[in-house]
């Protein structure tokens, strides 16, 4: 029986080694292989038409079969889901042919291909910026494109990832002032607050962020050393002012409101130990001038 098995299978292999497909990727007739190459790929064989094509395109580059056989093989790689090797055969397409009818279509499948490779917003987004540069080259040299509106719709949605990125840092670095070094994370979270809103000014957090950063404000002033104090509680009460501009009629008014009245006590006890330390020190310094003067006159 196993060796009725083993005999099925050795049957099989060599029907299927003796198949069309291996005998043609065995030709060394060019013609033959790039006529079989474009006979896979329109039936959906990608992958067949990827090994054939491979054999075909050194012996045809710079032909005019060349132009149509290597958009084929960048797009048999695009089928197949291997984006990244598709983005780098369009793009190489269209330095190539970039007068072809075909060149309009290849940047934009290139911009595409790295669209579809970037990853979730929590993750690194170099491949991001890639293809946010790539769609920006598409739209820029093809304007009336029938593609254009769907080149926009994907810049979009890149940019609403980066946006939720830089916004999740925000998160982090407010958890992390809690910890056991807040000092460090309170200027972090200062920073970055204020760099999200220059860079995302229509963003839908930007209301929440200018709350937390006069709660962060406070707090980095509050623990902050006598000599950077007044400086730091100055910069908490000018954020709530910010606050009170932007956002009049905001859910967090009341909380603002309340950090704000901290601050300018804070401010106001901080102003009035500063005043009394210069007066001591005035003082103190009043009687050495006058401990100087009565010991010269004793001499």
């Amino acid at each position: 029986m196993q060796s009725k098995t083993l005999l099925f299978l050795s049957l099989l292999f060599l029907t299927m080694s003796c198949g069309p497909f291996s005998k043609l990727e065995k030709s060394t007739n060019w013609e033959e292989l790039y006529n079989g190459a474009n006979k896979y790929y329109q039936e959906g064989e990608y992958g067949k038409a990827i090994i054939l094509y491979e054999k075909v395109l050194p012996v045809i580059k710079g032909s005019e079969k060349a132009e149509l056989a290597e958009y084929n093989y960048a797009n048999c790689h695009f089928k197949t889901k291997r984006y990244i090797e598709a983005a780098g055969y369009f793009s190489t397409f269209y330095r190539t042919y970039n007068r072809s009818p075909l060149a309009e279509e290849a940047l934009f499948m290139n911009a595409y291909s790295l669209y579809l490779d970037a990853p979730d917003y929590n993750l690194d987004q170099q491949s991001s910026r890639e293809a946010v540069a790539a769609i920006q080259q598409f739209v820029t040299r093809f304007p009336a494109s029938a593609s254009y509106e769907r080149a926009m719709e994907m810049l979009t949605d890149l940019e609403s990832r980066f946006e939720q990125k830089a916004y999740s840092e925000s998160q982090m670095y407010y958890r992390l002032k809690d910890g056991l070094f807040p000092g460090d994370f309170y200027r972090a979270c200062i920073i970055n607050f204020q760099n999200f809103a220059k860079d995302y000014p229509e963003s839908k957090h930007n209301e929440e962020l200018a709350y937390k950063l006069v709660e962060v404000g406070y707090g980095y002033a509050e623990n902050s050393a006598f000599a950077k104090k007044e400086e730091r509680l100055n910069d908490a009460i000018g954020f709530a002012g910010t606050f009170y501009r932007k956002y009049p009629n905001s859910q967090y008014m009341d909380e603002v409101k309340k950090f704000e009245e901290e601050t300018r006590k804070e401010l106001d006890s901080h102003l009035k130990l500063k005043k009394e330390q210069a007066e001591r020190l005035a003082a103190a310094e009043a009687k050495v001038v006058a401990e100087s003067a009565s010991n010269e006159e004793n001499k």
